[in-house]
């Protein structure tokens, strides 16, 4: 482990499994090309600390359930490094309001008020984005800088090292970004996406939450408790 990598604050069991990603060419890269970003004023998307913050909440042996996102919220105060979460006193985004009104309707669970998803990421909920930062009010714009290479690292582990494992993948991105998973050693659901443009589509009514708890009971693990409070 170069002095480099020791320097990265990440919870100890993903730095564990992750350790040699960090000197290799393409985090190198874009190691460098944040750092132009910073030096060219641009304003980026989760705060530096809060970038690994799926990673950082959900340890890697705590991890039961894995919700693949693509980049993160590019507005002020949304992204806080958990996907389709944003801080709990900013307006609850399009596509969570529709996870929200599947979770009513398949669960019978009240409405939340706010949009962090803090308690899911505690409760073994891995919240993964695709790409981990975002250049503010421009979606997308950190797509293809290498971050993409290190959260498909993270997929080849979970499917590799751990069994039992619930990974929702919700729109065309996040299935091609799942095909690895063994689906005879983990449970995928996949669906259309939740955004307005697609939630009709069939992720509205896919009972992705109760599918996840009744595989999980059947392994003898604990379920989730997807109430927000």
């Amino acid at each position: 482990m170069t002095e480099q990598t020791r320097d990265i604050q990440l919870e100890p069991s993903w730095k564990d499994e992750l350790a040699g990603e960090f000197d290799k060419p393409y985090m190198q890269s874009l190691r460098q090309f944040l750092l132009q970003e910073k030096q060219q004023g641009q304003q980026i998307f989760p705060p530096g600390n809060q970038i690994f913050n799926a990673l950082n909440t959900t340890p890697f042996d705590k991890v039961r359930v894995v919700i693949l996102g693509q980049d993160p919220y590019h507005g002020p105060d949304q992204a806080h490094g958990l996907c389709f979460s944003v801080q709990q006193d900013v307006a609850v985004p399009p596509s969570l309001q529709n996870i929200y009104k599947e979770l009513h309707a398949d669960l019978g669970l009240p409405v939340p008020s706010h949009g962090n998803l803090m308690q899911w990421a505690e409760q073994g909920v891995l919240l993964l984005n695709a790409v981990l930062t975002v250049r503010a009010g421009q979606a997308n714009s950190h797509q293809g800088k290498g971050w993409e290479h290190f959260t498909d690292r993270i997929v080849e582990l979970l499917n590799e090292r751990r069994e039992h494992l619930v990974f929702m993948l919700w729109g065309s991105y996040a299935q091609r970004k799942g095909a690895m998973i063994d689906r005879k050693r983990h449970l995928v659901l996949s669906s259309p996406h939740p955004s307005p443009l697609s939630a009709h589509r069939g992720f509205l009514g896919n009972r992705h939450f109760s599918k996840a708890n009744q595989y999980l009971q059947q392994q003898q693990l604990a379920s989730i408790d997807w109430q927000i409070r």
